[in-house]
């Protein structure tokens, strides 16, 4: 039972659990309405120092029974994956009973993210330039790839806070806004899709003119506002980056003797051809973990988008996903859009997507009860 575990590793949690984290795990339980605020305020208000905090805590809890300890447990899992590991809990069910990362057994409970079993408080970002200033840049075929972006993250249950035709200073802001959304504290994940023109390490904004008037979104500002140092209420939570922009103005493809020369920006084909530390109050985490990225092609190359269906990526990132989600982890499911590249039908028309800046420590799965 739950709380039979909360009692074998009381020593050993309020020797090593954080102030803060206690303040966590009360607003989770006051949340879920395991405890109310008089006994939430009593065990801030009434204990002289963190240990007396953390004894009263996992003593209100344990005396609540079975239920109430097993959610302390889920939560701690979720807010401190080494403490939890360090602890040795589980949640004192049967082996192979269903939880709420699917079928599993102790052996594997510390090597998934937690997935929550109502999935009906994530969100998401997603960002669409397709009109710009300068009408020569205008993404045509963007809109087909906002509308299968939207679709297919309302399909995996996040809600979608989206944003259209932004200059580099308003993505900037975007992504800001979206770090202090007040539904990440509830999320268990979130995606970050932006679609626009690009270069090597930036995204362009509409107002962009080349070297007259540059508009421009430092990519690096994603990892920053969403790491842990700006964005707590992400810490330990998965945080998917799709970025469908250019990285260049090379082609994708070579030749040994000869050499295939593609010169436009986010090339746009009507027509598919060939022309840990801790004490009382605070501690270091990792800046920067459990993010994973695609681009749409490798270092200093193009992408290819057709006018009337949308990027060659969002496309097979809709197929894959529709077809592959429920079962597959989101390292899979990336490798899998990667060999729809593979095996492209044109040998001119080169583009590799790219995997970039992975920190994720375990498997992330976007359905539980595979």
């Amino acid at each position: 039972m739950a709380d039979k575990e909360l009692a074998r590793v009381r020593g050993r949690f309020v020797e090593k659990v954080s102030k803060a984290l206690l303040k966590q795990l009360l607003d989770d339980l006051l949340e879920e309405g395991l405890l109310n605020e008089g006994e939430t305020d009593s065990v801030l208000e009434d204990n002289s120092n963190k240990a007396d905090m953390a004894r009263a805590l996992i003593d209100m809890v344990k005396r609540k029974g079975d239920k109430a300890s097993r959610k302390m447990i889920e939560h701690l899992e979720k807010r401190d994956p080494t403490l939890y590991s360090e602890l040795g809990l589980s949640c004192g069910q049967p082996p192979g009973e269903f939880t709420l990362f699917g079928r599993r057994n102790k052996v594997y409970s510390n090597l998934e993210y937690f997935v929550k079993k109502s999935i009906s408080s994530r969100v998401a970002l997603l960002i669409t330039n397709r009109n710009f200033s300068d009408e020569r840049l205008t993404r045509k075929g963007a809109e087909v790839d906002e509308e299968n972006m939207d679709k297919l993250l309302r399909s995996l249950h996040y809600e979608v806070v989206k944003y259209k035709d932004l200059t580099g200073k308003m993505i900037d802001e975007a992504l800001m806004n979206f770090s202090k959304h007040p539904k990440l504290k509830e999320t268990d994940s979130v995606f970050v899709v932006i679609m626009s023109h690009g270069k090597r390490g930036i995204v362009l904004g509409v107002n962009h003119r080349e070297e007259v008037e540059p508009d421009e979104f430092p990519v690096d500002n994603i990892y920053k506002y969403l790491g842990s140092q700006k964005c707590s209420a992400l810490l330990n939570k998965p945080k998917i980056i799709i970025i469908q922009a250019c990285r260049g103005e090379s082609g994708g493809s070579v030749m040994v003797s000869d050499s295939a020369k593609v010169v436009c920006d986010d090339v746009s084909q009507s027509h598919f051809d060939e022309n840990s530390i801790v004490d009382d109050s605070a501690r270091y985490v990792h800046k920067e973990k459990d993010f994973i990225s695609l681009l749409s092609s490798t270092p200093d190359t193009v992408s290819y988008r057709q006018e009337d269906r949308g990027s060659f990526l969002i496309q097979f990132i809709k197929e894959v996903f529709n077809t592959c989600s429920h079962e597959d982890d989101i390292d899979e499911l990336f490798r899998k859009v990667m060999q729809r590249f593979e095996d492209f039908p044109s040998e001119k028309l080169r583009q590799m997507p790219t995997k970039d800046r992975c920190t994720l420590t375990k498997r992330f799965y976007l359905f539980p009860g595979r």
